[in-house]
């Protein structure tokens, strides 16, 4: 599983002029499941975004996590996370996994983070989103669950 970390004062995923979900500071997290993945691979990205230190302390260093600003998380599903344009200019998402297998896997990463206690709220799966967020920094984090990166 891959994510991008977002360091934000706001966040908001619109579908079809609804929020869906919206939260103050805390983290957005684009979440794409690959092909094999597992719950495994679920926890440990639940984990690492958990525990994150990309918050300022009192003295202005990067130290503290979502859950020691009291912040929440809203969790994107982004399929698009595993494009491949390494050959030609068309992305091939061929190492993204199926709808149904990415769609158990990311409904469990948010049970992670809420399990955690942190309010965590989310976009709608396969469907058409607007994301809209206020990067604080900017901050943005690459977590991949087999560590390519």
């Amino acid at each position: 599983m891959r994510a991008v970390v977002q360091r934000v004062s706001r966040a908001k995923v619109t579908v079809n002029g609804e929020i869906t979900g919206e939260i103050g500071p805390g983290l957005l997290v684009l979440v794409g499941v690959g092909t094999g993945d597992t719950r495994a691979d679920a926890d440990y990205l639940a984990d690492k975004t958990i525990g994150l230190r990309i918050f300022e302390d009192s003295g202005g260093k990067m130290n503290l996590s979502v859950v020691d600003i009291g912040g929440a998380v809203l969790a994107v599903s982004q399929f698009t996370l595993y494009g491949d344009v390494r050959r030609g200019k068309r992305p091939s998402f061929d190492a993204a996994a199926p709808p149904q297998s990415a769609r158990e896997l990311y409904e469990y990463f948010v049970e992670k983070i809420r399990a955690a206690g942190l309010p965590c709220e989310t976009g709608r799966f396969q469907e058409m989103m607007q994301v809209e967020l206020v990067n604080e920094g900017p901050v943005t984090i690459l977590l991949d669950s087999a560590k390519t990166f």
